[in-house]
């Protein structure tokens, strides 16, 4: 498995229905890439700092397949696709615990998946920059699989 966050569905994930409203998986993928990226040293804040840039988003391309419901436990992956010089591709998959616990399901059960693509930034500018030396470095020393599971 990719690198895996663990989440709650809390009430202002929902919506009016009672399900996770749509645009709050990409909240979900945004903390799971920001620990992902934590994981494996790459702190976003102190590179800021330190280079000047910073990644932004720049393309999503998501599938919804199930809705997930207050109270749920979530399964976040990050997943290297590609690695450029000034952005990557990340696989991320939302999957729920609960729904494999509730069907009894071989493994968490597939909610929504997608790629999002982070272009690295200059901060003052925003116009796009090489990726800094020592993130693509980590970043392709971690190949395309993330294999890391999430330690709390």
């Amino acid at each position: 498995m990719s690198y895996a966050f663990p989440i709650r569905v809390y009430w202002e994930d929902t919506d009016a229905g009672g399900i996770v409203f749509y645009a709050n998986y990409l909240k979900f993928m945004e903390r799971g890439r920001t620990e992902w990226l934590r994981s494996l040293g790459i702190e976003q804040r102190k590179l800021r700092e330190e280079t000047g840039g910073q990644f932004v988003v720049s393309e999503t391309q998501l599938k919804y397949h199930r809705p997930s419901r207050l109270d749920d436990e979530l399964l976040v992956t990050a997943d290297l696709r590609q690695l450029g010089t000034a952005s990557l591709i990340i696989g991320q998959q939302v999957l729920s615990k609960t729904e494999q616990e509730r069907t009894g399901a071989a493994a968490p059960v597939l909610l929504c998946e997608g790629t999002i693509r982070i272009g690295w930034v200059d901060a003052s500018t925003l116009r796009p920059a090489r990726i800094p030396a020592q993130v693509a470095g980590t970043l392709e020393r971690c190949g395309g699989s993330m294999t890391q599971p999430f330690k709390p």
